[in-house]
């Protein structure tokens, strides 16, 4: 995956803090990018940033950022390692998988599918243009060699902080949280902010992300502008979060780092190259004992050859 060149670092004297937030606000750049047809914002992975907690990839459908949007089209395609979450703002879409899945998604609504070993999928869209979030999970070790499972939630779990209302999407946000199933210690929320400032808790043993949606907000004393990425470190008890006078939309993702290295590669993701190669050779050998089929009008996705395969042995 190409990576953002537009990184920066917000800093303050050792010991200082801004407002509840560590020293240290990392805020990249995304970088635009199409997905079966259709525009979106990547906000991770972005350079020097690979993962956020088990949070290892963050599309954002801003299809008003590109001059033709289109409709999803993402035909059939495999997952290992992951977990995909799905969580729009506007627009319809109809996800299939390999488990017999034919599931409808609209706004506030939560699609959760769990690949384990392995599962495939496809995704149309059926408006011409959504906004929203399509991001992954890395499984952690229990669970990434087991089985794959889907999820639809058409309700979830809200409250209000201040002048912020919370939709608890993944795991927890204070006392209130989601009914979604995971396999790490995380949080997914999306926070609809009038203006002014806004003190969300926070855990430290998390890492956190924030990322705004339309109109640019400040944590603590960095600017995060919408479809960029703040990264806040360990240790954090709260997170300070301000929006100006419009308001404004967040999705704030954390978690408790892994404490595995991954490796991400195409729709995979693993701990080893031997495992991302091996992926790739049963998919396009259409195995079907790890992947299934998919129920799809969808053309299905050859996977491209990785680049440390010589052309000889492909």
């Amino acid at each position: 995956m190409e990576q953002s060149q537009h990184d920066q670092t917000v800093t303050t004297p050792r010991g200082q803090s801004l407002d509840g937030v560590p020293s240290r606000v990392e805020v990249t750049q995304g970088r635009q990018a199409s997905v079966g047809g259709m525009g979106v914002i990547r906000v991770l992975p972005t350079k020097g940033r690979r993962t956020v907690g088990p949070w290892c990839f963050v599309d954002c459908f801003r299809p008003d950022e590109f001059s033709e949007p289109k409709p999803m089209e993402v035909g059939p395609h495999p997952h290992t390692g992951l977990a995909t979450v799905t969580w729009l703002f506007e627009g319809e879409a109809l996800h299939g998988d390999s488990l017999g899945t034919q599931q409808l998604i609209k706004p506030g609504q939560l699609n959760l599918m769990t690949a384990g070993r392995g599962i495939a999928h496809a995704e149309l869209g059926v408006t011409p243009a959504g906004r929203g979030f399509q991001m992954w999970l890395a499984q952690p070790e229990s669970t990434r060699h087991g089985e794959s499972r889907f999820e639809h939630h058409n309700e979830l779990p809200t409250l209000t902080i201040g002048n912020t209302e919370a939709t608890v999407i993944l795991g927890a946000l204070g006392s209130v949280s989601s009914t979604a199933v995971v396999d790490s210690e995380l949080v997914g929320t999306e926070l609809k902010m009038r203006s002014g400032c806004t003190v969300i808790p926070a855990d430290r043993r998390f890492e956190y992300a924030i990322v705004p949606i339309d109109a640019s907000v400040k944590v603590g004393e960095a600017v995060v502008e919408p479809g960029w990425l703040g990264m806040v470190p360990l240790g954090a008890e709260s997170l300070s979060i301000e929006v100006g006078s419009g308001g404004g939309r967040i999705m704030l993702l954390g978690g408790a780092p892994l404490g595995e290295r991954i490796q991400m590669w195409w729709n995979f993701v693993a701990r080893t190259r031997d495992e991302l190669t091996q992926a790739w050779q049963d998919w396009q050998d259409d195995n079907t004992d790890r992947f299934g089929s998919v129920n799809s009008s969808l053309t299905r996705i050859e996977a491209p050859p990785p680049p440390w395969i010589s052309p000889n042995d492909r």
